[in-house]
């Protein structure tokens, strides 16, 4: 797992291996300078643990024409890749991870498509209001 720790020593990084087409389109719609929170999805405990700037806007993602990695797709080409990855640059951490349960506790934060029942996306847009309440939390 690549974790908010090690962006902040990397500075940057393309956000690659993304491979579901909604959070894909979620990506490619992003802007230079977005704002994004950093969530730790395959941690313990998982949540938002800081925020990072896109540096970027959504390129080829690398992985999806490398035969060894995981992310391997062979339907993409260079012609018309499949899968997109955005560059992002290290903004904060948070001095704690921001849980599911904190987030869902916030009546705010109600709408946020990361609560709804049967999301498993990580990549979703967020309200000014909502990014704002949620670096409240921190």
């Amino acid at each position: 797992m690549y974790g908010i720790a090690d962006l902040q020593r990397d500075k940057r990084t393309l956000w690659e291996g993304v491979r579901n087409y909604q959070a894909r389109n979620f990506m490619r719609a992003m802007q230079l300078g977005d704002r994004v929170l950093f969530y730790h999805s395959n941690a313990q405990p998982s949540g938002v643990a800081g925020v990072a700037i896109v540096r970027a806007l959504a390129q080829a993602d690398p992985l999806q024409f490398d035969k060894n990695s995981e992310f391997f797709d062979p339907a993409a080409t260079k012609q018309q890749p499949r899968w997109s990855a955005v560059e992002l640059a290290f903004e904060t951490q948070f001095t704690r991870v921001i849980t599911l349960d904190q987030l869902r506790a916030q009546k705010a934060l109600s709408a946020l498509l990361i609560l709804q029942r049967g999301n498993r996306l990580s990549i979703t847009p967020l309200q000014p209001g909502e990014f704002r309440a949620i670096c409240a939390l921190a």
